[in-house]
């Protein structure tokens, strides 16, 4: 079974990259972040005829999560088993997550996955951030209430957090910003204490490769990226996956490319090949900075 995750920044804006991605890469179940629509305007029909079933949990303008599925959708849970609050604040995102469209879990094909869009936090010290730290506080709490830990399970999505110094492109520039702050840090650990493991970088050690990528100054080309897309696996399930990988060429257009690169990870036996293309991409950037 393949399971990907990504944020692909409008499921409207980017439904014809998203139906090439599943084309390209054929995975079982993707878990979609940042859809940026309510529950009454989804593709579910694109995806229908693409052979996925479809799971969303949306509220318009912002945030959004999907899960979609081509080995079954059952027992949906949202907002961590809760109705969404009503924002206090409508016109401010990320500042109130608990009433934000944020988290849905699903088992599919006898593996419990949840996709999750974590809050950006913005500025280190503001509300959002404090907000952001609560959020992951919540999750924790769901995990010890609701998640089973010893059977197979998955989660995965925008995390907004890069886990370690090697998860961004130069530490010095993001050392003490949001995503690579102490306390947000604490928070992924916190994670991983609890017995998660993450998939990718277990397979893949190497530096230099990421999931994020900002739209300006060429930061793509340059290779100044984040690793803040994650699958966190449970112990039996990491036992199981076999390969793990950032697809970069899913970053460059066309169509239109979120600023979000999937992840892709096979469990017990290898997808469909695709070229992620890592390898000339790295030679050209190494290339160039030894010109300069």
């Amino acid at each position: 079974m393949r399971i990907a995750i990504w944020n692909v920044n409008s499921l409207k804006a980017r439904l014809n990259k998203v139906r090439w991605w599943l084309d390209r890469a054929a995975p079982d179940v993707l878990l979609m972040q940042e859809t940026k629509l309510a529950d009454t305007d989804v593709p579910t029909e694109a995806f229908a005829g693409a052979g996925y079933e479809m799971a969303h949990h949306g509220e318009g303008r912002w945030n959004g999560v999907a899960i979609v599925s081509r080995v079954g959708i059952a027992d949906v849970v949202t907002n961590f088993g809760q109705p969404l609050g009503r924002a206090r604040t409508e016109d401010t995102g990320d500042d109130e997550p608990l009433a934000e469209a944020r988290m849905i879990a699903a088992t599919c094909g006898g593996i419990r996955v949840v996709s999750l869009y974590a809050p950006n936090g913005r500025v280190v010290d503001s509300p959002f951030y404090y907000a952001k730290l609560d959020w992951f506080e919540r999750l924790a709490g769901w995990l010890d209430e609701a998640a089973d830990l010893s059977d197979a399970f998955v989660l995965g999505g925008d995390f907004n957090v890069a886990p370690a110094d090697v998860d961004v492109w130069d530490p010095r520039l993001c050392h003490g910003g949001t995503h690579v702050s102490r306390p947000e840090r604490d928070a992924f650990a916190a994670l991983e204490r609890r017995g998660l493991i993450d998939a990718y970088r277990r397979h893949q050690p190497k530096p230099g490769r990421y999931s994020w990528y900002d739209y300006r100054a060429g930061h793509f080309h340059k290779n100044y990226g984040m690793r803040i897309d994650h699958l966190l696996v449970s112990a039996p399930l990491a036992e199981r996956v076999c390969w793990v990988e950032i697809d970069r060429e899913a970053r460059k257009g066309p169509p239109i490319p979120s600023d979000h690169a999937p992840v892709a990870m096979d469990v017990d036996a290898p997808g469909r090949p695709f070229d992620a293309g890592w390898a000339g991409a790295l030679e050209r950037i190494a290339a160039r900075t030894r010109v300069r």
